[in-house]
């Protein structure tokens, strides 16, 4: 049967107790509507709470909600167990403890994602054996960082990383840890880039964690810095540190929820038309609702580069995981991703990374 996990906006006053009676409720029926409730988060101080249940569809979902205590579910959406367990760390009740009747389980399911991405900036031949003993060891070091700090590795992809985290403090830390243990001397053609936000596991959008995800990675992907974080987060940070401002780690970059949105936004519209040789800077304004003088400056103070280069080095990019799949040739690619001339393709690759695309690596 499929899963899903559903989301419950509390009233006030609803506590974990409350919540165990509920879900004791919707066991004891369960099997009336064919369903399993395997297990639940409560968060008393956001007053949220999440259910997970493999069920025939949504509908069996609100009928047993329904019939057991009445709160129906404000969003469903169908998940994976292994992303669940990755993302959450359990599918299952954790084991009740003795004598007690309820299984009260006050675990939030609120998380603080993370996003890591070791990029090349340059593709210096001569430095290859260097450069992939470095990545492997990259590798391994953030994987331990992330067990360190008590967090999640959910999905590597290549020298992309996403991982779940329970505390801020500790997601933050691991990602100071990261870019501590890059050696500059030793891999100056490398750049780490960390993007950080937290939020709930289900919302508007289909996929677990959705959202999150999506602001970690343009973050990461877009932001210019290094290291970037929500607002959400620093207040987050700061209130599980008795108030000591972020600002103590000068080389992390803090975005306002209005900056938040643009990178989003900008990240949202680029993903649509990259691969469009005819896209401008036009465009971009259009679709992102600013003038030409506003969006040179918005993008040249959020992303570090005008509208047009960073373009061009977004398809560039593209143009390096294609080169690293080798399932096309050099004028194969350069149309795929936007370009309307292979030469010149050819010459901005060899500009921003030192060598032809036709001496990439095999």
């Amino acid at each position: 049967m499929p899963l899903f996990m559903d989301f419950h906006d509390l009233p006030d006053g609803v506590s974990a107790k409350h919540v165990a009676e509920m879900h004791q409720a919707d066991l004891d029926i369960e099997h009336k509507y064919c369903c399993r409730g395997l297990t639940y988060w409560c968060d008393e101080k956001r007053q949220t709470a999440f259910c997970l249940i493999d069920a025939p569809n949504k509908q069996a979902v609100v009928d047993l909600h329904q019939n057991s205590h009445g709160a129906v579910p404000q969003r469903i959406i169908e998940v994976n167990d292994t992303i669940v367990e990755s993302f959450l760390g359990r599918i299952e009740d954790p084991e009740k403890s003795k004598n007690t009747k309820l299984n009260i389980i006050n675990d939030p399911a609120f998380r603080t994602i993370v996003v890591v991405k070791i990029k090349q900036i340059s593709l210096r031949i001569s430095q290859k054996n260097i450069l992939n003993a470095a990545l492997r060891g990259y590798t391994s070091t953030i994987n331990t960082l992330t067990s360190q700090y008590n967090g999640r590795l959910v999905r590597q992809e290549g020298y992309t990383f996403l991982m779940s985290f329970k505390s801020v403090t500790e997601a933050i830390h691991c990602g100071i840890d990261i870019q501590d243990s890059h050696n500059w001397v030793i891999t100056p053609d490398l750049v780490f880039k960390i993007g950080i936000s937290a939020g709930l596991p289900v919302t508007e959008k289909e996929g677990l964690f959705e959202d999150n995800i999506k602001t970690s990675d343009s973050l990461s992907d877009m932001a210019e810095g290094n290291f970037t974080i929500t607002t959400a987060v620093k207040d987050l940070y700061e209130g599980e540190n008795q108030n000591k401002s972020i600002s103590k780690h000068p080389e992390i970059n803090v975005l306002k929820p209005s900056e938040e949105n643009f990178i989003r936004l900008l990240m949202d519209y680029t993903e649509k038309i990259w691969s469009h040789n005819a896209t401008s800077v036009n465009d971009f304004q259009a679709n992102l609702g600013y003038s030409k003088s506003r969006l040179y400056r918005s993008m040249m103070h959020l992303v570090g580069k005008s509208p047009n280069n960073f373009l061009r080095d977004y398809r560039l990019n593209k143009a390096l995981e294609l080169l690293q799949k080798q399932s096309y040739n050099i004028a194969e690619i350069a149309y795929q991703i936007g370009f309307s001339s292979p030469a010149y393709f050819s010459k901005c690759f060899h500009k921003k990374y030192g060598i032809l695309p036709s001496s990439f690596p095999k």
